[in-house]
């Protein structure tokens, strides 16, 4: 029998009527289920307020949120949808319904765990139950912990205990799907207080991107033909995934995000595909990308500090660039002048799409860092302000491991040479034209570093450089050098411990 009345299902990063945790744990528990959305203005006020108001995620988060309510209404329910700050419409849409409990997914960001907090507290004024899921991960905080019971700071252990602890269960026990459809009579129609139009872009203080422009699928339907895509081509995946000129990535990413898609969904295709041996070896390192989303988000419950400062606390005590000059050439690698073609392409392509290919997301954290020695939290909030697919504990954990500042990062002393990367991973340059066509003169081998050309190369390409095309900001040799002794401080600090 139904434990409550009636519920309310609060929707998040989680934008999908199916193998959804919290609404199938609603409906099981509930005679009637509402469902909600709320654009919430803590956090659209301050992109606003940051110039953001053209931002491809508010788009995405408004196509598929039409999608959400429309596939609800086939269900026989449908969506309230609210734009204020979530910490009081819930409560106060959850006292209006007269339900007896709010369901939702948990959230491990530090903002969020802290809303959720607030939201439980003003529920609980009122005799209002808050439950949540695990719903965003396959294990979450303590599930996976070391044979001393302790969290893992570093990822091959991690990965060999989560694979442990999943083929313990045969896999189907952690990755099955939440059923919704044989509960779906429960989802209650909305009542006429509650039956309003969503609002539009421009009501939400937002305007229209290049989203659709950029042919980036939304919603439910864009996550099923995007996976439907990727399948055939998992097998290719460990041998495809590094060259950025190479349709080789799934390009889910923005749809895990935001919940278009299950993580069980993604693991449980690369687990079988994995188990089955028919697609080489391409699905076990796509399971294992997803087995760093899920150590990032342990990382960040356990060391919620690395949202400001190094895991570290060694690393805390570098001298980074300052002043003018780094602003200076900061603005440059933003821009995508930097002088050095993969670089530049790269920082053009999240630009201009919003997304960055993931080999490049490491050369431009590394020159960033450690050629122009600038602090890593500012690529982070960049990249935070930037990118499509923005997770706060993927991205600082890739931001930290690229300044070797992070758990498991790479060691300080590891630089990438942004020719040799360009050259290995873009070897014809067929990347570096797509962003700067201005290079497409250049021959495959010139292409990679336009400063070493002839004169005669330049000139046969119609190339002139600081007025086509910028000199190198910095010599990556002598960058290197200074580097070097920017973390010797590290070195130091260590010897005397």
């Amino acid at each position: 029998m139904p434990q409550f009345d009636k519920s309310l299902v609060w929707f998040r990063r989680d934008l999908r009527v199916f193998d959804h945790a919290a609404l199938h744990h609603a409906l099981k528990a509930s005679r009637a289920v509402f469902c909600v959305f709320v654009f919430d203005t803590d956090i659209l006020e301050p992109l606003q307020n940051a110039g953001l108001k053209a931002d491809r995620r508010i788009e995405f988060i408004h196509a598929s949120i039409l999608e959400l309510d429309a596939e609800l209404q086939k269900l026989g329910g449908g969506l309230i949808v609210r734009h204020g700050a979530a910490m009081t419409e819930i409560p106060a849409l959850a006292a209006q319904l007269g339900v007896d409990a709010v369901f939702a997914n948990r959230d491990y960001e530090p903002q969020a765990v802290a809303r959720d907090l607030a939201v439980t507290n003003a529920l609980a004024g009122h005799g209002c139950g808050w439950h949540s899921y695990k719903d965003q991960v396959i294990f979450e905080i303590d599930e996976v912990l070391s044979l001393s019971a302790k969290p893992f700071s570093v990822f091959t252990p991690y990965k060999n205990a989560w694979m442990r602890r999943l083929a313990a269960a045969d896999g189907e026990f952690f990755l099955k799907p939440y059923p919704i459809t044989p509960y779906a009579e429960r989802l209650a129609t909305l009542p006429p207080p509650h039956v309003t139009a969503i609002p539009t872009l421009s009501t939400l203080g937002f305007e229209p991107t290049n989203l659709s422009a950029l042919k980036i699928p939304t919603g439910i339907s864009g996550a099923e033909q995007l996976l439907e895509d990727f399948m055939p081509r998992i097998g290719d995946y460990e041998e495809t995934r590094n060259f950025p000129a190479v349709k080789g990535p799934s390009y889910l990413s923005v749809h895990l995000r935001f919940g278009t898609i299950s993580i069980r969904t993604m693991a449980r295709q690369a687990y079988q595909t994995m188990r089955q041996g028919t697609e080489g070896t391409g699905a076990a390192v796509w399971l294992s990308e997803l087995i760093w989303r899920d150590f990032y988000f342990m990382i960040l419950h356990h060391h919620p500090h690395v949202a400001q400062r190094a895991f570290k606390p060694d690393y805390d005590a570098i001298a980074w660039e300052s002043g003018a000059h780094a602003e200076q050439v900061f603005q440059a690698w933003c821009d995508g002048r930097t002088g050095y073609p993969l670089v530049d392409a790269a920082m053009l392509q999240i630009n201009q799409t919003g997304y960055m290919h993931n080999r490049l997301r490491m050369v431009v954290a590394s020159f960033l860092i450690k050629d122009l020695g600038i602090d890593w939290r500012w690529g982070e909030a960049y990249f935070a302000a930037q990118l499509n697919d923005f997770d706060l504990s993927a991205n600082n954990g890739g931001w930290q491991w690229a300044a070797s500042s992070g758990c498991d990062a790479q060691p300080y002393f590891r630089i990438f040479n942004p020719i040799t990367q360009s050259e290995k991973f873009d070897s014809e340059g067929k990347f570096i034209r797509r962003y700067l066509p201005q290079l497409s003169g250049l021959s495959n081998k010139a292409i990679h570093a336009p400063w070493l050309a002839t004169p005669i190369e330049l000139q046969s390409a119609g190339i002139k450089l600081d007025v086509d095309y910028p000199r190198p900001l910095v010599q990556h040799d002598e960058a290197r050098k200074l580097t070097l002794a920017r973390y010797a401080v590290v070195k130091k600090v260590t010897i005397e411990q």
